[in-house]
Formats: C-alpha cells, sequence, structure tokens
C-alpha cells in the first residue's frame, strides 16, 4: 500500500509509540512479515492509546470514562469510513484489506473500561473472562493478520494470550496495587488461608509466596497447553509466538528465583534475556 504525505506522519506515530514504550514481549518484531508489521504497529497504536486513557494522568474516572467512550465512538465511526484522523483511516484499511474481526477491536475497549470501574476478582474464572477481552483478541488478530483462521488454533492462542496476561499480573503486583488494582483472585486467598491485609500491607508472607507459586504453576501450564500452536504455523510465525512464550517463562523463572517475592522485586526482560528468547527457539532450525 503508498501513503500520501500525511498518512505517512501517522504511519510513524505508530511506529515510533510502538518502539518507544517497554515492552516484555516483542511488538512489531522484525519476525513479522514486512508485508504486516505497518498493520502492527497500527493496531499496537489503538491499544496504546486506549490504555494510556485509562491508566494515565489523575482525571476523575468519569473524565477517562468520558475519553473512553470517544475513543469507542471514533472506532465506529471509522468502521462505516468517516475519519476524525488519518490514523483511523490507516486502521480501518488494515482491518478492510486484512479482513480483521472489528469485535476484537471492541472487545479491547471493553477491558479497558473493566479496568476504570472493577479493581478485584473474586475467582479465577472471573480472571479469566477478563483476559478474553484483555488479551485474546491480540492474539486472534496476529492469527488473521496472517490469514490463519481456525477456530481450534484461535483456542490455544488464547491459552497462550491469557498466559502472557496473568504473568504481567503476578509482575506488576506491586504497580497495580498502586493504582488500586488486586488481581489475585480472592478465592485464591482463602484457600491459602489469608487476606489481603498483607498484601496491601506490602509485607511479603509465606501464604502470599504459596499463593505466588500457584498462579505461577497454572499459567506455566496455559502455556504448555497453548504452545501445541506452533506445530501448525509458518515459520516466521512460528517463530515470534516462541519467542514471545519464552519472554513469558522468562519472566515467571525470574520470579521463582526471587522466592516468589512480588512486593520487593519486579523482574524485567534485559537485552540479554531478549537475546536468549530470540535465540532458544532458533535453535532448533540450525543444522
Amino acid at each position: 500500500m503508498s501513503y500520501h504525505k500525511n498518512e505517512l506522519s501517522e504511519l510513524d506515530d505508530a511506529i515510533n509509540l510502538a518502539e518507544a514504550h517497554y515492552e516484555n514481549f516483542p511488538v512489531a518484531s522484525l519476525l513479522f512479515p514486512k508485508k504486516i508489521r505497518n498493520d502492527v504497529a497500527l493496531i499496537y497504536s489503538f491499544a496504546r492509546t486506549a490504555d494510556d486513557i485509562v491508566d494515565e494522568g489523575n482525571e476523575p474516572i468519569e473524565i477517562k470514562h468520558n475519553k473512553l467512550v470517544s475513543f469507542r465512538k471514533e472506532l465506529e465511526s471509522a468502521l462505516k469510513s468517516n475519519y476524525k484522523s488519518n490514523f483511523w483511516k490507516l486502521l480501518h484499511n488494515t482491518i478492510t484489506s486484512k479482513q480483521l474481526n472489528p469485535v476484537h477491536f471492541f472487545n479491547l475497549l471493553i477491558a479497558f473500561e473493566q479496568d476504570l470501574f472493577k479493581k478485584e476478582y473474586e475467582t479465577f474464572d472471573e480472571l479469566l473472562s477478563y483476559c478474553e477481552n484483555s488479551a485474546n483478541p491480540v492474539g486472534r488478530i496476529i492469527l488473521e493478520l496472517n490469514n490463519i483462521r481456525d477456530e481450534s488454533l484461535n483456542l490455544l492462542s488464547d491459552k497462550i494470550c491469557t498466559a502472557l496476561q496473568l504473568t504481567n499480573f503476578w509482575q506488576d503486583v506491586k504497580i497495580d496495587l498502586k493504582k488500586g488494582r488486586i488481581y489475585i483472585p480472592q478465592e485464591d486467598f482463602k484457600k491459602f488461608d489469608t487476606d489481603k491485609s498483607s498484601l496491601r500491607q506490602e509485607q511479603i508472607t509465606d501464604n502470599l509466596r504459596q499463593i505466588i507459586k500457584f498462579e505461577l504453576e497454572r499459567t506455566e501450564q496455559l502455556f504448555k497447553e497453548g504452545s501445541k500452536i506452533l506445530n501448525y504455523l509458518p515459520f516466521r510465525l512460528r517463530w515470534q509466538i516462541k519467542w514471545t512464550i519464552n519472554g513469558g517463562t522468562k519472566i515467571i523463572e525470574k520470579i521463582k528465583k526471587n522466592d516468589y517475592d512480588v512486593l520487593n522485586f519486579r523482574p524485567t526482560l534485559s537485552k540479554s534475556d531478549f537475546l536468549i528468547a530470540l535465540i532458544k527457539p532458533a535453535a532448533k532450525y540450525v543444522k
């Protein structure tokens, strides 16, 4: 696709936004085929912008919600070819030309809206329902960008994306706590005979360590189950997804090494970690 000068500016902004934000997991990686890298950057910009509406600044929830509603209306208008900016025109072109399901984009916005109003979760199933909107649409979009439209593979992708989202929760327990959010389900506090008081007081206890260990184990199981998708993906996408999985499991490994203390240590991936995550899936293809 060729771009007009002003559209190129919007596209550059999207690419710069993707590159500027720290992420544990590669976003617009060179492992994506060149023909979809711009599409990935635009989709990332869409999600990042909505996320920033919710999480950046100290505006009242009502104002943030109004901004998010406006953002949703801009998406609705764009899908009808009415564009507030060139960004929306470019995103609409990505959605139509790549035959992406618009429902995925609306589901992401549902999750962002939920972050505004729901701060705690009673059950793990409730948390999984959140991940259905916050994480799983991303994996399905990536599959569609690669012209993969198979529901059995979608379900495997969902497991990986949910595992990535959960990994982010366990990594960011302290950060989320400062935002008033607790993603550890209430039923798990009860399961390990404790409550949220030690968490709110930022005191790591044996009970809390046991909870985090429990959460990591079932997150790892989701990674394991979802990894079956790798047997059905083309080479470049298989490499990309494997790299992403390795990034998530590396975070889990670091939490374990810190004795499940998510209050005093926040694991991140260094440049060498990223390199290892890249080399690890590649090694099996080197003869």
